[in-house]
């Protein structure tokens, strides 16, 4: 009688906690993955959370591999809130044990994010048919508990596409060569080996990134030869670099060059070596922020 009193209580326990709990997830039907971008510089896979937001994950060019997560709720959170990122079995699996995957806060008016080593573990659990699920206390009333969880429906074939991707990332960032210093040989507009490897690198960004806002181009030349002379030949370098970003999809528009002949010498010029560095061309991208 009395393990039939303990029985009864624990299930209006079970029912009260289940009853003060908000769960968000897609049913098997509604569950959608999308590849909301496939680029060289941008990944991003996105999954539709019903009556909720977005579970996004994001990894972009660079020399490291990189990914993100980040759960992106219609209604920001109100207040500093810790929450418990879960992996859950799903309702078809019984038995199978959850386990944590990270804790992490909510910052207020902020979507939450979940750096890379625990979003690359929930994009393992998903593949594996479990659901990462986020628990954390409602910031308007922490009697009441929320769980979002993140279906694995429809997830495998989207989740190869996204792999896809990631496998064809430019191995450097925006920031790699938003600014760059190009060096040229003696006289004329011909580059050194090593800067046109990294003007190629520049062009093969841009004609990716359509964000590109500005882009400013100028260029020096050594002392040696006319003062006239030199103006000339800084001038048409920063034509030339100028052509090469338009033929990679920059509008004219947005390009900007100035040539500065002698003017604003960074080394001596008696050395070979010194004049060299001299011979410059500096390329500044700029972004919106």
């Amino acid at each position: 009688m009395w393990l039939k009193i303990v029985f009864i209580s624990s299930l209006c326990i079970c029912a009260s906690a289940n009853a003060d709990l908000r769960h968000y997830i897609a049913t098997l039907e509604n569950s959608s993955w999308q590849v909301g971008e496939n680029s060289p510089i941008e990944c991003r896979l996105e999954h539709d959370i019903p009556d909720y937001g977005k579970a996004v994950f994001t990894s972009r060019a660079g020399k490291e591999l990189n990914l993100l997560f980040t759960l992106d709720m219609w209604a920001k959170p109100d207040a500093v809130t810790d929450a418990k990122l879960i992996s859950r079995a799903p309702k078809w699996r019984p038995g199978d044990a959850a386990k944590q995957i990270t804790s992490l806060s909510y910052q207020k008016q902020f979507n939450g994010e979940v750096p890379k080593k625990a979003a690359w573990t929930m994009l393992n659990e998903l593949s594996q048919g479990r659901e990462p699920t986020f628990y954390y206390a409602d910031w308007y009333d922490d009697s009441h508990k929320v769980a979002v969880g993140i279906s694995a429906a429809n997830f495998g074939s989207k989740y190869r596409e996204f792999r896809s991707c990631l496998a064809n990332l430019l191995p450097y960032s925006f920031e790699d060569i938003a600014f760059t210093v190009l060096n040229y040989k003696e006289g004329g507009t011909e580059l050194t080996r090593f800067s046109k490897y990294q003007l190629k690198k520049v062009q093969e960004y841009l004609s990716y990134d359509q964000d590109v806002e500005l882009v400013v181009v100028n260029a020096y030349t050594d002392s040696y030869g006319g003062r006239s002379i030199n103006q000339r030949v800084s001038d048409k370098r920063a034509d030339s670099v100028k052509d090469l970003l338009v033929a990679s999809g920059i509008s004219m528009d947005r390009i900007i060059t100035e040539g500065h002949g002698e003017k604003r010498h960074v080394s001596g010029n008696d050395l070979a070596a010194e004049r060299q560095v001299n011979r410059r061309v500096v390329i500044k991208i700029t972004k919106p922020i």
